[in-house]
């Protein structure tokens, strides 16, 4: 059995400086060229979300910027917090 992992969504995050997006019209691929993984994003809006986290000052502030309503949250949380397992979306150090 496998535990969720919380994403803190009350935190500013940013795309790894080695991750690389492209966008797709299904979503986009996430590409790190240190761990050599790569994801799929099958959802355009966490596209948007992925996108705007340089700029938000939180997560959360990034999700609804893309238009989520606050029931969506969870949901977009835990996708992110797959990015963030994944090494593609990192926390903030500045």
């Amino acid at each position: 059995m496998t535990t969720a992992v919380l994403m803190d969504l009350d935190r500013a995050w940013d795309l790894h400086p080695q991750v690389s997006v492209r966008p797709e019209p299904f979503g986009a691929l996430l590409y790190h060229f240190g761990t050599r993984k790569l994801s799929f994003l099958k959802d355009r809006r966490l596209l948007a979300v992925v996108q705007s986290l340089a700029q938000a000052p939180t997560a959360r502030a990034a999700c609804l910027t893309a238009g989520l309503g606050e029931d969506e949250l969870p949901r977009y949380g835990r996708a992110l917090a797959v990015l963030v397992q994944s090494s593609m979306v990192v926390g903030r150090t500045s």
